[in-house]
C-alpha cells in the first residue's frame, strides 16, 4: 500500500516509516572520509556515499505495481545531475532511464531494461557526514498520473529495448524519458533534459510533465502529455544515446542544455570523429531556443591520458557561475577537466549554415572551426579531475557548493555491467560494486 497522500506519489523523510522495512533501514550507509593534503592544488575533502535500497521496494512505495522484480537491483544512476536544494548539504538530482545494459545476440549488441517498469525519478538527498540520504523522490508522470518510463520512444529512431537477458523484445513507450540534466526554477517547478528526442522537459513540482520540447519534424505521436515542436530540426542527427545531457540555469532564468557528444553529421563516421559539439539557449519565458553556440572538445588524450578514441568524448555536465559564464565538464568514463566559457552574442550561430544539415563540409566536419570563421566559445581549464586523488569515475553531476568548493556526483549505473555475466543463472544482478558517491573538491583559487 502506497504511504503518500492521495494525488501525491512522494517519498520524504517525515513518512519514511511507512515505506516497506528494507528499504527505510537502507536509506543511510556509511561512506569514507577524505584527507586533505597540503598545498595548492584542488584536492577532494570529503566523500559521502549512498546505501543499498531495494529498487523494487523504492519504486513501488512511489508508483505502486511498477516493479514487479527488481532482479537484486539496488537504487542507483541518481548522479545523472545534482543541484542545490536550498539547506547546506542537500541536493535534487535525477535518475537516468533506469537499469540498462547492452548484450551481444548473433554478433549484434541488444539494449537491455532488466526492470522495465522503472520510472526515471527526480530524488532529493541530504549529505549527513560520510552517508548520502535519501529524503524525498518524485516520480515523473504524464498527464493522466501515469508512469513515464524510461522505455525507448520510436521504433527506427531509438533502440530497441529487450529483457534482462536480451531474448525477449519490450513494447516502444512514447512517453519514455531519458532523463538527464536538472535545475528548479523560482516557482518550484522542475527542468530536464533528455537524451531521446532529445528533449527539454518542463515538469510540475509534483513530478508531472507539463511539456516536451523536441525538435522540428521529430513527429512524436501517442504521448500522454503536451510535446512542442521547438528546438531546431538539426538536433534530429543526434547520435543514439547520445542527447542531451547537461542543462544549467543563467542567473536571468534562462536555459543552457549541452549535448553530450558531435551530431552524426553527415554520418557516424563524421560524429565519431568530430571533437565539435553544440550548446543551445533556451528562454524559458519566451518557449523558445534563443542562441545556440559551438564548443570545441580538447583532444580526447589530454581530457583522458589512457585514451585514444575521440568518440569517447562527452559533455556531462553544465553549471552557471554567474552572469552567462559557465562550467563545462569534458570527460570521458574515467577522467573529466572543467572548463571556465563565456556565452556572448558574437558566438551566436543560431539559424546559420551549421544549422542546415545540407551545409558540406558540416560544422562537425571541420578540421579547425574556428579558422573556418566558425565563432568557437573560448575557454578556460579550471580543475582536472582526473588528476584529483579520490574523485571516482563517470562524474555525470557537478554543483557550487561556494566559491571554492565543488560537489560533484558519479553515475554508477545501478551497478550494471555489460554482457552476459550482467545477471546470474537466476536472473540476479551481479553487481559492479560501484557505489553512488558526492564528493567535495576544494579549489586552490576557486570559479
Amino acid at each position: 500500500m502506497s504511504p503518500h497522500a492521495p494525488g501525491r506519489r512522494r517519498v520524504n523523510r517525515s513518512v519514511a516509516t511507512g515505506l516497506p522495512l528494507a528499504l527505510a533501514a537502507a536509506l543511510v550507509a556509511a561512506g569514507t572520509a577524505a584527507a586533505a593534503p597540503s598545498g595548492n592544488s584542488a584536492r577532494v575533502v570529503r566523500t559521502a556515499t549512498l546505501g543499498n535500497i531495494p529498487l523494487g521496494a523504492f519504486s513501488n512505495a512511489l508508483v505502486p505495481g511498477s516493479v514487479d522484480n527488481d532482479r537484486g537491483v539496488d537504487l542507483g544512476g541518481i548522479g545523472s545531475d545534482i543541484y542545490p536544494a536550498g539547506r547546506k548539504g542537500e541536493y535534487w538530482t535525477v535518475t537516468d532511464r533506469g537499469p540498462n545494459g547492452q548484450i551481444k545476440v548473433d554478433g549484434k549488441k541488444r539494449r537491455t531494461f532488466p526492470v522495465p517498469g522503472f520510472d526515471p525519478t527526480i530524488v532529493k538527498i541530504r549529505v549527513f557526514g560520510d552517508r548520502v540520504e535519501v529524503i524525498d523522490a518524485i516520480p515523473l508522470t504524464t498527464s493522466s498520473g501515469k508512469a513515464v518510463t524510461g522505455l525507448p520512444d520510436q521504433q527506427g529512431r531509438d533502440e530497441a529495448p529487450y529483457s534482462y537477458d536480451a531474448r525477449t523484445a519490450l513494447s516502444y513507450n512514447p512517453n519514455g524519458l531519458d532523463t538527464e540534466g536538472i535545475v528548479r526554477a523560482a516557482d518550484g517547478s522542475f527542468w530536464l533534459v533528455d537524451e531521446y528526442g532529445p528533449s527539454l522537459i518542463h515538469v510540475s513540482a509534483r513530478g508531472k510533465v507539463l511539456a516536451r520540447y523536441v525538435p522540428k519534424g521529430l513527429n512524436l505521436t501517442g504521448t500522454d502529455y503536451p510535446v512542442v515542436e521547438a528546438l531546431p530540426s538539426i538536433l534530429l542527427h543526434r547520435k543514439i544515446n547520445r542527447g542531451f545531457e547537461g542543462l544549467a540555469q543563467l542567473p536571468c532564468g534562462d536555459l543552457v542544455m549541452a549535448l553530450q557528444s558531435p551530431l552524426s553529421l553527415p554520418d557516424g563516421d563524421a560524429g565519431d570523429a568530430s571533437r565539435t559539439t553544440r550548446l543551445l539557449r533556451f528562454s524559458a519565458e519566451k518557449k523558445a531556443v534563443t542562441a545556440e553556440y559551438a564548443y570545441r572538445f580538447d583532444p580526447v588524450n589530454v581530457v583522458d591520458p589512457s585514451e585514444d578514441d575521440t568518440s569517447e568524448l562527452k559533455i556531462s555536465s553544465v553549471v552557471a557561475v554567474g552572469g552567462d559564464r559557465l562550467l563545462v565538464e569534458e570527460r570521458t568514463d574515467k577522467a573529466a577537466r572543467l572548463q571556465l566559457v563565456k556565452l556572448g552574442h558574437k558566438a551566436d550561430i543560431l539559424g546559420g549554415p551549421w544549422d542546415d544539415d545540407t551545409t558540406s563540409p558540416s560544422l562537425e566536419q571541420l578540421e579547425d572551426p574556428a579558422a573556418a570563421g566558425v565563432p568557437v566559445l573560448a575557454k578556460r581549464l579550471v580543475v582536472d579531475l582526473g588528476a584529483v586523488s579520490g574523485v571516482p569515475g563517470k562524474i555525470e553531476g557537478i554543483t557550487r557548493v561556494d566559491h571554492d568548493t565543488l560537489a560533484l556526483i558519479n553515475d554508477n549505473d545501478f551497478g550494471m555491467t555489460d554482457g552476459t555475466g550482467a545477471f546470474d543463472a537466476q536472473g540476479r544482478l551481479v553487481d559492479s560494486g560501484v557505489e553512488t558517491t558526492v564528493t567535495y573538491v576544494r579549489l586552490p583559487k576557486g570559479v
